[in-house]
This record gives structure tokens, C-alpha cells and sequence, in this order.
């Protein structure tokens, strides 16, 4: 007999918003659910050891390897984006560092005309997905799908950091996340008893076993169908094989702030006159798409430790096997976390009204380190740590844009960092901030020559030379669909998309503006909502149904 499944909502991409997303509207065994993922399966065990996000950021596996186009305010250079390209999407692959930024930052998306999003709506839609039980329960949830911890022991230089950063005057943040989040303080992360909980893991994985679910893994969208000015099918791309699915209610675009206004462009939905040039039939003339990109830069400072205890003791080959054989095995040791522990939210200037530097420390060198246990590579030599800092809500705004007709060609990144004039004067703070947190006592015991910037770069114009030079992405692209009710808006505040009926965007391109914070979270729950608004009820009903393993 013939399969007579056919899809209610597809769902294109299984990252952290599309995972949520698809996890919720699962819920419902009336309705079907077809997850569409370019990547594979996130059959790999080594996906679930936290330290391996050094390795899965910097190598191809699970990866787009994305890289920018030759930015002009950073010396030409062409910045590395990882993405991932996985069942859980860059959840699968990230520092799992779970942040949501502060109320003010929703507020400002009301204020700018969409109030479904002021804090009012999201904080209950974030307890709804938390599953929290160290903190405080009226602004963290204790039963949703995503399991929030944080580490109990830190390692020494962590918590030097954490006094360093009080003895600079910083207040100590008992939650990043909370009323109070101002200062130095403990990071939480996406871990699980020593194992990364990706998206799909918490959200879908559990509801596999439903008939109401489907999942194609390695299928590359092509375009998506519409008809009549309502989008109703996706063409994929599966190996030699191509294919057609039809939506019977919905399909939701959650494939990040690169892929998904790549994949509106190539189906002819985004800026005509672009759209023409590279002999796209127009389908929707949406001017915004692919425009209002905007990342987090980072900068690091670096200092030699003059004590042996860093993460250089992992390199040598026969520790780093150890620790990955305990990780995988029992989810214990040095492997089964992720260092990035402590770090710091603080304002470039105590006259602003809010945070908007953040700043994550590591007990390491530098941040390539965290691959040398895997490889065969030994860039890094020496003990030391770091911290990096990036501004939270840089004003430079930058664009996707495409290559070609050709949906398997990579479009132009073009981020146009540090356009914008005070971006500089705030990184160039944030260094002055960090030297001065290194420079306090709590580091005394450990502190050698600093190795980044150097003793040599103290000037204004040497550390924005310095800063051209060395800056690198921290890989939280938002904003190039982004959410609105003028001309250059792509979707409404229910993420529809505009002038074609169903077809709504839930990923991090639909972010006006940036959170002040890492993105993950935020992304998670802009997927969670969009459940919401098809199934037309709140986050916390969908999941109040029942848990999910109560279902055969």
C-alpha cells in the first residue's frame, strides 16, 4: 500500500530554533511534522562531549565553513563563519553558553513596533523551555525540555577572574540571566550530566517514535513552491535524487541568518533589482532580505600564566585520549565541560543605561587550543588564559547577498564590521576593561607577560590598529530577515512572511536587533513561540500536555 503521510508543516532546518519549533508543533498528534535538514544525523557520540566545540568549530565536519567576504574595515580580511550542518544545527556544534539577554532588549523590539515580543511575552516562553533547578524559579523554569546547568568546582584561574574582576569594582552577578546580571559571574550552559544537549536533543529527539513525525537528513533546498502567492512545497536536493514535499497548513524557514534569506532569493522572494541580476524570476519584490545582518566582533587578551595548571596539560596525547574516553564513557573529567566557565557583563561607559560589553574568560592560551588534544596540530605552545570581549549591540550593519541563481553556491557574508564609528571606541574600551581586571591581584600569582595585544600597543590608534588586525567573529549572526512593519521588513511579529501566505521564518535572521548576549537562547525561543503562534497557544500549554515520553 502506498505511504498516504503527507506533512501538515515542514519545518526546513533543525537547529536551535527549528528544533524547538518542530519539537512543539510535534506535540500535537494531529499534526504531521516534516523536518527538512541539510546536515546529517547527529549520530557522532564525540557531538556530545562538550570540549569537542573546538573541533567541531574549526573543522568541516558538521560544518558550512562559511567565511565573509573581504571586510573592509578589518584589513581585507575574510572572517571564518562556522554553522552548523547537523541534526541540532549550530546548538550541535556551539559553546552551549545559554543567555538570553536582558528585558530592555525585548522592550526595545515592542517599542519598535512589535509587542508581541516585549519581555512580558518571552520570559514566560523561556521558563516554559528551561529545566533549571539552580536558580531562581520566578525568572527560570524547573520542567521544560532544555536542561540548564552550571559547573560546581571552578578551576583556579576562573575563579582568580571572578575576584579580579570584583577587586577592578565589578559586582559579583549570581545570574547572568536574572534582574542582577551585571558584573563578573558563572556561565550556564546547555549540559547535561556532562553532555551537550543540543536543540534537536532536547526538543525532538524525544518524539521520534511518534507517526507524526519525519525527518530527511542530508536534503538540500533547492527552492521553496509558491503558488498563487502562498508558498506550499520545497523542492530538496538529496544526494543525485531530487525531490518535491507539499505543506498542507505551513512551512516554517529556520535555517539561519545565512542560509534562510539565501534560500528566500533563489525561490524569488527578496529585492528585485538584486534578485533580476542574477536572473531569478521575482516572486515577492521584499527589499530587506538579506539586509540588517549584524554579528558580534570579538577581541582577546592574552596572558602567559607563570603556573603549570592551564588546559596546555591536555595536550599531550596520551591526557587528551584519557579525558575523552572518561567524557564519553561516564561524562566525567576534564572533557566533560566546557571551560569558558566565568565571565563578565559590563558598560564601556558607567554613564550608559545598560551592559554592552560581554566578555567570556578561559583558562587556555588561546582558543585554538581547545582543538590541539584532537589533532595533530601544535599551534599553541605554553600555559596562559584569556579573555575575550565583544559589544553587545554594535550599530554596523552589513548584508547577505547572492552569488548566483545557483542554491548549492555559497552567498557573499558581508558582516561590514566596525562601519559604524563607535563599534571601534567600544571594543577599544573593552581592552582597557580586561587590562585592567588582569592587572588587579587576584592575578598576581599567575600573571606572565601579556602575549595580546603586548606591552608594546598602549595608544588609542595602536589597539585600533591592533584590534583591525586581529578581531574575529564570536558567531552570532542575527537580523537579515528581520521582523518589522515598514518597507525593509521581512516578517510580521507572528514571523510571517510578507505578501506570501504560509511561510513563516523562525531562526535568528528575524532579530531587528541584537540581544545582549550569546544567541542560542534567544534563537531556542523564538522557535518555541512560533509553535506557538501556529498552534495559536502559548509555549507553557503546548508543553503542560504531557511529557513527551508518556507518548508510545
Amino acid at each position: 500500500m502506498a505511504d498516504r503521510w503527507k506533512p501538515d508543516v515542514i519545518v526546513i532546518g533543525a537547529g536551535s530554533a527549528g528544533s524547538a519549533a518542530a519539537g512543539l508543533l510535534a506535540r500535537d498528534p494531529n499534526c504531521n511534522v516534516l523536518i527538512v535538514e541539510a546536515g546529517g544525523k547527529d549520530w557522532n557520540p564525540l557531538l556530545r562531549v562538550p570540549l569537542m566545540t573546538g573541533v567541531l568549530l574549526r573543522g568541516r565536519y558538521a560544518n558550512w565553513f562559511y567565511h565573509t567576504d573581504p571586510e573592509p574595515n578589518l584589513n581585507q580580511r575574510r572572517l571564518f563563519w562556522p554553522r552548523g550542518k547537523v541534526l541540532g544545527g549550530s546548538s550541535a556544534i556551539n559553546g552551549m553558553v545559554w543567555t538570553r539577554g536582558v528585558a530592555e532588549d525585548y522592550d526595545g523590539w515592542a517599542q519598535h513596533g512589535l509587542p508581541e515580543w516585549g519581555w512580558d511575552k518571552v520570559l514566560p516562553a523561556y521558563r516554559a523551555i528551561e529545566r533549571c533547578s539552580h536558580l531562581d524559579p520566578t525568572s527560570h523554569g524547573r520542567d521544560g525540555p532544555q536542561p540548564i546547568s552550571r559547573l560546581a568546582a571552578l578551576h583556579p584561574l576562573s575563579r582568580a577572574f571572578l575576584d579580579a574582576g570584583q577587586q577592578a569594582g565589578h559586582a559579583l552577578s549570581p545570574d547572568f540571566n536574572g534582574p542582577d546580571a551585571e558584573g563578573v559571574g558563572q556561565y550556564d550552559f546547555t549540559i547535561s550530566g556532562g553532555r551537550r544537549v543540543s536543540a534537536w536533543r532536547a526538543f525532538v529527539h524525544p518524539m521520534l517514535d511518534r507517526p507524526n513525525v519525519r525527518v530527511v537528513t542530508g536534503a538540500h533546498v533547492t527552492r521553496l513552491i509558491i503558488e498563487g502567492g502562498r508558498a506550499v512545497g520545497v523542492e530538496l536536493a538529496q544526494g543525485k535524487e531530487r525531490m518535491r514535499y507539499d505543506a498542507g497548513s505551513e512551512i516554517v524557514l529556520s535555517s539561519g541568518t545565512v542560509n534562510s534569506p539565501q534560500i528566500l532569493m533563489v525561490s524569488g522572494i527578496g529585492p528585485a533589482e538584486h534578485l533580476q541580476e542574477r536572473g531569478i524570476p521575482v516572486v515577492a519584490d521584499l527589499p530587506g532580505v538579506g539586509q540588517n545582518l549584524q554579528d558580534h566582533l570579538l577581541i582577546r587578551v592574552e596572558h602567559f600564566c607563570r603556573e603549570p595548571i592551564t588546559m596546555f596539560n591536555l595536550l599531550r596525547m596520551d591526557r587528551a585520549a584519557v579525558a575523552l574516553a572518561k567524557a564519553l564513557a561516564t561524562g566525567t573529567g576534564p572533557a566533560a565541560r566546557f571551560p569558558l566557565e566565568v565571565g563578565a557583563f559590563l558598560r564601556s561607559d558607567p554613564t550608559r543605561d545598560m551592559t554592552d560589553l560581554q566578555a567570556h574568560f578561559l583558562p587556555a592560551l588561546s582558543t585554538a587550543a581547545l582543538r590541539l588534544p584532537f589533532s595533530n596540530t601544535n599551534a599553541v605552545s605554553g600555559h596562559g588564559y584569556l579573555s575575550n570581549i565583544y559589544q553587545l549591540r554594535p550599530e554596523s550593519r552589513g548584508e547577505i547577498a547572492l552569488r548566483s541563481a545557483d542554491p548549492f553556491d555559497s552567498p557573499h557574508i558581508r558582516p561590514n564590521y566596525l562601519s559604524a564609528p563607535r563599534d571601534m571606541d567600544v571594543l577599544r574600551q573593552g581592552v582597557k576593561l580586561l587590562r585592567e581586571i588582569f592587572a588587579q591581584p587576584a592575578f598576581a600569582p599567575f600573571r606572565g607577560e601579556e602575549k595580546a595585544p603586548g606591552a608594546h600597543i598602549r595608544t588609542d590608534t595602536e589597539i585600533d590598529a591592533w584590534i583591525r588586525q586581529s578581531a574575529d567573529t564570536v558567531f552570532h549572526p542575527v537580523g537579515s530577515c528581520r521582523m518589522g512593519n515598514d518597507p525593509m521588513a521581512v516578517v510580521d511579529q507572528h514571523l510571517k512572511v510578507r505578501g506570501i501566505e504560509g511561510l513563516r521564518i523562525t531562526d535568528a535572521s528575524v532579530m531587528p536587533l541584537m540581544t545582549g548576549s550569546n544567541t542560542h537562547a534567544p534563537s531556542v525561543m523564538i522557535g518555541a513561540r512560533a509553535a506557538g503562534f501556529i498552534m495559536q497557544s502559548d509555549v507553557s500549554s503546548i508543553l503542560a500536555k504531557g511529557p513527551v515520553d508518556a507518548v508510545a
